[in-house]
């Protein structure tokens, strides 16, 4: 029983340093009501972003459309723009699972399915000890997509579950590694 645990807490260990502010499981799905305008950044040539309207408000996203950058996710940020955040875009809709490993900041974070509306959200703490974490944070509902924003957001703009945003689902179908 000992050996067994000991092996647990060990694959537990490695796994975590694989993996970010981010989904344990394949990508999850979203839905919402919002105006899209994607857009590419020129500051990093890797780093794509897109520009949401979410309740009235303009956010700037990154996108993570592929493992590695849904793994790394907002790990090691010191700062979330009030206007910023990630959305994290998965190949098909299922139930999600995130974890706060190396994550410095609070984080709200939004499942959507697969057609844009708000499925589950939840308000993510720093863990103790930022290389284990503890607590995960479920989608209860398959979810083809995951809006993490700064801590917060989701209160002050009034995010609902069964609200509606606005994603270009065809164009993230396409970009989706």
């Amino acid at each position: 029983m000992a050996i067994a645990r000991l092996l647990i807490v060990q694959l537990l260990l490695i796994t975590s340093l694989l993996t970010g502010c981010s989904s344990k499981e394949e990508p999850p799905a979203t839905t919402g009501s919002s105006t899209t305008d994607v857009q590419q950044t020129t500051t990093e040539p890797s780093k794509q972003e897109l520009t949401l309207t979410i309740k009235g408000e303009t956010f700037t996203l990154e996108l993570a459309l592929d493992d590695d950058s849904r793994q790394q996710g907002l790990s090691g940020r010191e700062d979330i723009p009030a206007d910023g955040g990630m959305l994290f875009v998965f190949p098909k809709e299922q139930q999600r699972q995130f974890w706060m490993i190396d994550c410095l900041v609070p984080i709200d974070i939004a499942f959507l399915n697969a057609k844009g509306e708000v499925v589950w959200m939840h308000a993510m703490q720093v863990e103790p000890d930022p290389h284990n974490p503890v607590r995960y944070y479920e989608s209860h509902y398959p979810a083809q997509y995951a809006i993490e924003f700064r801590e917060g957001t989701i209160r002050r703009i009034g995010l609902k579950q069964g609200d509606h945003i606005d994603l270009p689902v065809e164009d993230l179908k396409n970009r989706v590694r």
